[in-house]
Formats: structure tokens, sequence, C-alpha cells
């Protein structure tokens, strides 16, 4: 398997996207670079993404810096010892607590998301979902930034449908099932039309391009 890791696969992945789907021609266009936005992975990386679902970008960063402030270094480890009145104090929600306890138990007992990377997508995502409060986008954004899957789409995710009903001149958003089958089209380089949908979406919205997904 391919692995999405620096500028020059970005760049071979949007020839062939063109290649194969001519439309996005002028998606790229509007949206100028497509960034790699690589993350690292491991227990503290999936951290990272449930740390920000949900909330504005400025709050995940505060959040997130008070955590690792708190808990450092993060492993799943320090983490079920740092208790629930620390990570409250760090300004997680409970629910958040809840999910991020339950990973740190299922990595103390043999989950290791680092080997996440080596499965085909949908092995991968099958194991994740498996745990509690780890749903298919979070499985797909973990994959996709923490991993390099070149080939994952987290249809889900609003700014993707948002995007595609901007740059195909549709009336409305595409719902997730059929923004998938969209996406088959762009296999086996869909991670890489994510990021283009993404840039494309900021530029639309002139947003910073390094502002993340846009959670469910």
């Amino acid at each position: 398997m391919n692995v999405i890791q620096d500028a020059d696969d970005i760049e071979e992945a949007l020839t062939a996207l063109l290649a194969a789907d001519p439309r996005l021609a002028p998606v790229l266009a509007v949206a100028g670079e497509v960034p790699l936005r690589r993350r690292p992975g491991g227990f503290a990386g999936l951290a990272r993404i449930i740390t920000a679902q949900q909330i504005s970008d400025a709050a995940a960063d505060a959040i997130w810096a008070r955590l690792t402030a708190a808990v450092d270094p993060l492993t799943a480890e320090a983490l079920l010892a740092a208790g629930e009145d620390r990570l409250k104090a760090a300004g997680l929600s409970r629910p958040k607590i809840r999910t991020l306890t339950g990973i740190a138990e299922a990595c103390c007992d043999g989950f290791d998301p680092d080997r996440l990377r080596a499965l085909p997508p949908e092995e991968a995502i099958a194991e994740m979902v498996a745990l509690h409060g780890i749903g298919r986008w979070t499985a797909e954004v973990y994959l996709l930034f923490c991993c390099g899957h070149p080939d994952v789409f987290p249809a889900g995710d609003l700014a993707l449908q948002s995007a595609v009903a901007m740059a195909f001149g549709r009336d409305k958003r595409p719902t997730e099932k059929e923004l998938r089958a969209i996406a088959q089209g762009w296999s086996p380089w869909r991670a890489v039309a994510a990021r283009l949908l993404w840039a494309y979406y900021r530029a639309r919205r002139r947003a910073p391009l390094d502002a993340g997904p846009a959670p469910l």
C-alpha cells in the first residue's frame, strides 16, 4: 500500500485524480496548494482528533495544550493514572473523558493504533469503531491524517459534502451515502481528493488552509 507522506505523493495523486475526473481541475484552481497535513499517530494522535471534535479550532488547541501539559507524555497509561478530575480541569467533557479512558484501557489491553496503518482501511475502521466513542468519521480521519492511508474518504464530513455541492453545482449537499458513491470514482486516491475538497472549501469560505476538517 502506498502511503501519503510528502508533497510529492500529493502531486502524484492530484495528477491521477485530474486525469480520472476532469471536474476536479477547476476545484484545484480555486483551492490552490493542497496541504499534506500529516499528524503523529498512536494513542496521542487519536486522542487529539477526539479532543477536537465538535468544538472550534481555538478551543481544541487550548484544551489540547492544557491536556498535554497535565499528562506528559500523553500515553494510555499516563491518561488512566491522571484521573477524571485532572482531565476535566484540562477542559475535556465527560463524554470525551469516557471515550479517551475507554481507548486508553483498550490500548493497555493490546489495541495498537499504530498497527492500523498496515491494515486495509475497512479492517482498520472496523477495529476502531468497535471501541466505545469512536465513529466512522473519527476512524477515517485518523487513517487519513495519522496513518497516511491514500484511499479513505470521510464522506460524513459536512465540509466535504458542502464542497462537493459547491464544486459540482448541486442545490443541496449530498448525503453521506451519495458522497461515498461519488468518491468511489476517486479511488485509489480518495484521501487526497478529500484534502483537495477541504482546501477548496476553505478557499471558498476564505478560511485558513490549516484549520482542520469540519467536525460533525
